[in-house]
């Protein structure tokens, strides 16, 4: 069976930002030759999927200068800086919509774009959610949005909600709810 690693030989900084950094780093194959690897590097992050009592999804739409207009999102955000990742769930829940949870469960952890990021995400179902807010941050413009958990999920077939890691969060959590 042949090694698929690929060895880093060299590492060019590109470009360092606030919340990316963008390096160019020289691998070697296992052929011994060598290729060019663009990388994003971003800190950890959480996605969450916020439940009410009555079965609602609270999701949050905001203009997203990537795709040129809005998408319908779950809650999410960096991990800080010493920081664990429920401590970052709970953050993001009251920055984002106003609440936090009394029930967090671990859905799974996963590459966002493993072909060119180094971004590490961990989703979460929040349930049990308590109005508890804190300020939202400065450069954030978020409305939030509460629909019937089943109604959103029709959302993904339409369209009306193409964010990957909601999508991907809130099929992990479905089995999970009543």
């Amino acid at each position: 069976l042949q090694s698929i690693k690929e060895t880093t030989i060299g590492t060019e900084r590109i470009y360092e930002g606030h919340i990316i950094n963008v390096r160019k780093d020289s691998v070697e194959l296992p052929n011994g030759k060598t290729a060019s690897r663009e990388v994003v590097e971003h800190s950890a992050a959480v996605c969450i999927v916020p439940v009410d009592e009555n079965g609602n999804v609270l999701l949050v739409r905001q203009f997203r200068v990537p795709t040129g207009g809005p998408l319908l999102e779950a809650p999410a955000g960096g991990v800080e800086e010493g920081e664990v990742s429920e401590e970052a769930v709970l953050r993001e829940l009251q920055e984002e919509i106003g609440y936090t949870a009394g029930k967090l469960q671990h859905l799974a952890s996963f590459w966002v774009a493993p072909g060119w990021a180094t971004e590490f995400m961990h989703a979460y179902l929040a349930t049990d959610l308590i109005p508890s807010r804190l300020d939202a941050d400065e450069d954030e413009n978020i409305q939030v949005v509460r629909l019937p958990f089943n109604e959103a999920i029709a959302m993904f077939k339409t369209g009306e909600i193409q964010d990957g890691k909601t999508i991907a969060s809130m099929l992990l959590a479905q089995p999970l709810l009543p």
